[in-house]
């Protein structure tokens, strides 16, 4: 199965550069009712089908209510779906839906209506490969759906409420309008006759919404800026009350008495396409695999390049969650004597030629990788291509430099780090890797909390298996005023508008 990859290439320049801002007076806050956010990316869609969920959960969350929505620990929780029950085997998913719901044009949320928008999300293209192992949507009452599996999906509810069960209006899908007119049932109404597109999006709150005490402001504004130091500065300027930030300001942002919330977000470092040896045989023994590992000073980069903001380990499980393995983290200790010992172990002692893709986005970490991997002996011919056509074409090398978005759910790190075929990853090889295969077998077998001490140990495999060579897992940063408290959540990029609060 294969996962729609969600925006995290877009992000790699904010995170890799040094920003040089003004010094301007600090002035305002969260202007009465009002609240000002300053996020890294324009809307991609209007559409929930269309739409990335990395950075488009500020403008979605306003407009359109989510069947399943997440707690601050990621854990499905109810939204329109007021409550849900798997049939023993796993292959049956019943929604109990919340009633007296209507959509801004006036149509009824009721069981069609459900079904009608998770046809739509299981056709969109960006939403489409949540829904990959549903077989059947179905109304079991006006008020009741089922969810047919033709397997049991782990990570379903989570991708659910990660920004992939917005609801629409029937009408506007019919219309096939919802790409540029969003019509939902959301706790604010999007205002076209104040905002200008690609600069300032505005929402007015709507009376009695359902869940009225989780969206305490007016009025919503969402203005999104690609620079860092443009944020930055429109914060001291009163003009932003949160910033998508960067790591560099963090000491200013505290003598102004900012809040500053982050959280794991990407892991960063090179990502292994070809693990078996097929097209570079070299990367198919594990001693070539452990030796790149070894040569990495994962720290110091995390310094030099991610200023720090993060976490120095070896893992693609997020950090501070329950199958992460602090234990692991000095499992390949930067060694580079090491390094060069089990490369001529696997017989490689003079290191091998490999290309490896380029982008600009990725400049930054390519001279330490052109010096690390030639210390080995590994001669890198770059091919440079756009940022664009990186993300086509990079995982037809059988190497190259990654920064990849993490999950903060474990079944949906297994689905999409792991086993299932993503642009990154087009072949997971798990069953030329009969230990991993075994593994899995067993984590798809077991339910809820039986999968974690499985998972644990499968982190623990791929870790030890060298499956990939990470670096450090880099954080999302959020400048926002002292009474304003943003919780990150991993997994969205920019955190949707109920984890966005006063206080």
């Amino acid at each position: 199965m294969k996962r729609i990859w969600r925006a995290a290439l877009v992000a790699v320049a904010a995170l890799a550069m040094a920003a040089c801002t003004s010094t301007a007076d600090p002035s305002g806050s969260a202007t009465g009712e009002d609240i000002k956010i300053g996020t890294l990316l324009d809307v991609t869609s209007w559409d929930p089908a269309q739409a990335d969920i990395g950075f488009d959960g500020p403008y979605l969350s306003a407009v359109y209510d989510p069947l399943v929505a997440l707690d601050a620990g990621s854990r499905p929780v109810p939204g329109l779906a007021e409550s849900w029950e798997y049939s023993p085997d796993h292959l049956t998913l019943t929604m109990e839906l919340r009633t007296g719901v209507t959509f801004s044009d006036g149509e009824p949320f009721d069981a069609a209506a459900a079904v009608q928008n998770l046809e739509h999300l299981r056709a969109g293209v960006r939403s489409g490969q949540t829904y990959a192992n549903v077989s059947e949507f179905k109304q079991v009452d006006e008020d009741t759906v089922a969810v047919h599996l033709k397997k049991k999906d782990d990570a379903l509810l989570y991708y659910m409420g990660l920004g992939r069960s917005w609801m629409a209006s029937p009408a506007a899908i019919t219309a096939g309008t919802l790409a540029t007119r969003p019509v939902g049932s959301g706790p604010y109404t999007f205002d076209p006759a104040r905002s200008t597109s690609g600069s300032e999006y505005v929402f007015t709150k709507k009376s009695g919404h359902w869940d009225d005490g989780t969206y305490p402001f007016s009025t919503i504004h969402v203005q999104p800026i690609a620079d860092p130091t443009a944020s930055f500065n429109a914060m001291l300027s009163g003009q932003l009350d949160i910033a998508y930030a960067n790591a560099a300001d963090i000491p200013r942002a505290k003598d102004n008495g900012w809040n500053v919330a982050s959280d794991v977000a990407t892991w960063v470092g090179i990502q292994f396409t070809d693990r078996t040896g097929k097209e570079l045989e070299p990367l198919g023994d594990v001693r070539v695999r452990r030796a790149i590992n070894h040569a990495f000073d994962g720290a110091a980069m995390l310094k030099s390049v991610g200023q720090g903001a993060g976490v120095a380990t070896n893992q693609v499980f997020p950090a501070g969650r329950s199958v992460h393995d602090a234990s692991l983290d000095d499992l390949y200790a930067f060694d580079l004597a090491k390094a060069k010992k089990l490369m001529a172990e696997a017989g490689y002692p003079d290191g091998f030629p490999v290309t490896m893709p380029m982008s600009s986005i990725f400049q930054p970490w390519q001279p330490s990788v052109q010096q690390t991997l030639g210390k080995l002996g590994i001669k890198v011919t770059w091919k440079n291509m756009s940022p664009a056509d990186y993300q086509k074409n990079a995982a037809t090398y059988p190497m190259f430099v990654a920064v990849l978005a993490l999950d903060s759910n474990p079944a949906a790190s297994v689905d999409g780090r792991i086993t299932s075929q993503q642009w990154f990853n087009p072949n997971p090889s798990v069953e030329d890797f009969p230990e991993v295969a075994e593994l899995v077998g067993q984590i798809e077998a077991a339910t809820g909390d039986e999968q974690l001490p499985l998972i644990h140990r499968l982190n623990q495999q791929i870790t030890e298996l060298a499956w990939q060579d990470v670096w450090y897992q880099a954080n999302n940063i959020y400048f926002s005023t002292e009474d304003i408290t943003v919780t990150p959540i991993t997994g969205m990029m920019f955190p949707t508008l109920r984890f966005i609060q006063r206080g």
